[in-house]
């Protein structure tokens, strides 16, 4: 069994905080197999950090976390930035195109950008997996949920941390039964459903940091976006 973080985000995300290497030494430490991180609508940190993973002893997924018309889609295993802001069912085409796999991060939470308030139930389920343990929870209502529409659908099952800054990689881990140690194995055993979920909740006071942090980010992008 593989222990592997599937969701983070680097500095390179508006709301992240922290460098490649720091996320890498991190997943290190704390003896994960692999890790992915997934910048929003970026790419660049995750490449970088599939390239280094090796030299952590680690298997470096490449990744990202797209913003959809509808919300949020995570895609593993692509090389190409996938733009943002279109049709929930376009993204999907756009990851699969690239041999890459479709996870819906915290899909029941709206305040997130999940994407359940805005398309089907089909819909939903046409992604090939679902993550149904996020540990950045309040009530832990929404994962349970995920839960439930995952197995009465037979999906497969992810975890993962949404971490924004290096410390909490690895507070929620997806535990893959995969036939070797690399990325295609790792993908084809999410897809096949070889997978249990294992997870702690963020700590509050570091969730709502995490949140303000990327509020003031934003702003300040904005800012400079209006002022170029």
């Amino acid at each position: 069994m593989l222990s592997v973080e599937l969701h983070t985000h680097s500095q390179l995300s508006f709301d992240g905080r922290d460098p490649v290497d720091l996320l890498l030494e991190q997943a290190a430490a704390v003896g994960l197999d692999a890790l992915a991180i997934t910048d929003h609508d970026e790419i660049d940190a995750s490449l970088e950090a599939a390239e280094k993973a090796p030299e952590y002893g680690l298997v470096g997924i490449p990744g990202m976390e797209i913003t959809s018309a509808a919300g949020h889609i995570l895609a593993f295993g692509i090389q190409e930035k996938i733009p943002a802001y279109r049709p929930f069912d376009e993204t999907l085409d756009r990851i699969r195109e690239q041999g890459g796999l479709a996870v819906i991060p915290h899909p029941f939470q709206k305040s997130r950008s999940g994407v359940a308030p805005h398309i089907t139930t089909d819909q939903l389920a046409s992604a090939d997996a679902i993550e149904v343990y996020n540990s950045r929870l309040l009530t832990g209502r929404a994962n349970r949920k995920a839960e439930r529409f995952a197995r009465a659908r037979g999906l497969p099952m992810t975890a993962g941390s949404d971490a924004h800054i290096s410390e909490m990689v690895g507070q929620a881990v997806t535990e893959i039964d995969a036939d070797d140690r690399s990325v295609p194995a790792i993908l084809d055993a999410i897809r096949d459903g070889r997978t249990s979920v294992v997870g702690q909740r963020t700590p509050w006071h570091i969730s709502f940091a995490q949140a303000a942090g990327g509020a003031k980010r934003r702003v300040k992008n904005r800012l400079s976006s209006m002022l170029e």
